[in-house]
């Protein structure tokens, strides 16, 4: 049993944005047993208690997901949100008026909208890997209609990359916002799953009978997130009416985890943030070695100035990376934690609506350098 001051640390060291977005801090603790006493009953079921902040139907369903249809009308470029699949659900995508990117995109003028709406691991389910998650995204891509702009949301961000230099035809644009990819470069992430040993991954796909369980790695946190944190993560004033129900609204959304399968798990534990080998150019998807310079689509770099999970010189450092010319590289980056990002006013209100303009832009001699 580690004392109260060792937890008291322990609580001062972490970030608190990490147990919101990825579980990996979770690992560092695990072997700690004194964490077990904490009270909380974390929500795990199918689906959200939440509703949809964007209406929306079921476009498909697929062991990984449920592909969301949120669009208004079928003119236009297909725009597809992949949503990170780490500890929470993908009302982070769509999580309230004026927080919700399914929205901003809409607001300026992207009509068709779809979504990744990751589905909870189930026992059955624990030897997905990531080739298992690129499968059914480009299965999700084909119902939809190739070519797509792929909008990838932190983890949700390599995935979507992957998948652009894997099937670059199927990808016509690339906006990743607040994507880890080149973990060379320091991070929080980067720092929790190079310090904790690797048994300490096992042992929690282990507990979790061949699945990682995002409730007791919620439980396993010392510290939740608040008032502060949600403040900033929202960038607005929660003190009126409308206020107190978004934090309400965040602390359900919160307690709601997303169980992971196992060896997804620890592919990207190992292969991403311990071997970096998506950045180093030996990452094998679905059969092939991925090569970055395979992707030439115009691309969107979205970073957060205040962003302690993936700092904005590492969001931005993905442009060296990538085979697209200078010139059809835009970026960004906003005064913003990285749950900002996503679910930011002040980001909604600038950076959002200017990547939906950049989605529409025809960007004349695109197809020309591409072909």
């Amino acid at each position: 049993m580690v004392d109260k001051a060792r937890k008291e640390k322990g609580a001062q060291d972490a970030s608190p944005e990490d147990p919101l977005l990825w579980p990996f801090a979770a690992a560092r603790l695990a072997m700690d047993s004194c964490f077990w006493w904490l009270e909380g009953s974390p929500v795990e079921q199918d689906e959200s208690c939440l509703a949809w902040t964007t209406p929306n139907d079921v476009a498909l369903e697929l062991a990984t997901m449920r592909l969301r249809d949120c669009s208004k009308d079928k003119s236009g470029a297909p725009a597809l949100v992949c949503a990170p699949y780490a500890l929470h659900r993908a009302l982070i995508a769509d999580f309230a008026p004026g927080h919700s990117v399914v929205q901003s995109l809409q607001a300026g003028g992207i009509d068709r909208v779809y979504l990744t709406d990751w589905r909870s691991a189930t026992p059955d389910m624990r030897y997905l890997s990531i080739d298992s998650y690129l499968g059914d995204l480009n299965v999700a891509i084909d119902e939809i209609g190739a070519p797509v702009d792929l909008v990838g949301l932190c983890q949700g961000g390599w995935l979507s990359l992957l998948y652009a230099a894997r099937f670059p035809a199927k990808v016509r644009r690339l906006v990743l916002a607040g994507a880890p990819v080149d973990l060379s470069i320091e991070s929080s992430l980067r720092r929790l799953t190079r310090n904790a040993p690797e048994m300490v991954y096992h042992q929690l796909v282990a507990r979790g009978g061949g699945n990682v369980s995002g409730g007791e790695m919620l439980r396993l946190w010392s510290k939740a997130p608040n008032r502060d944190d949600i403040v900033a993560a929202l960038q607005r004033d929660l003190s009126d009416e409308e206020g107190a129900a978004l934090l309400a609204r965040f602390e359900r959304w919160n307690a709601e985890t997303l169980d992971l399968p196992g060896t997804y798990y620890l592919e990207i534990v190992n292969r991403i943030f311990r071997e970096n080998r998506i950045a180093g150019g030996s990452f094998v998807a679905l059969g092939r070695t991925i090569d970055l310079k395979d992707v030439k689509a115009p691309v969107f770099l979205l970073a957060g100035l205040d962003d302690d999970v993936v700092p904005a010189a590492q969001a931005l450092a993905t442009a060296g990376l990538l085979g697209t010319p200078p010139a059809f590289i835009a970026a960004a980056s906003e005064p913003s934690n990285h749950l900002g990002l996503f679910m930011g006013a002040r980001t909604h209100a600038h950076a959002w609506p200017r990547i939906a303009a950049w989605l529409r832009d025809d960007l004349p001699g695109v197809l020309a350098r591409r072909a």
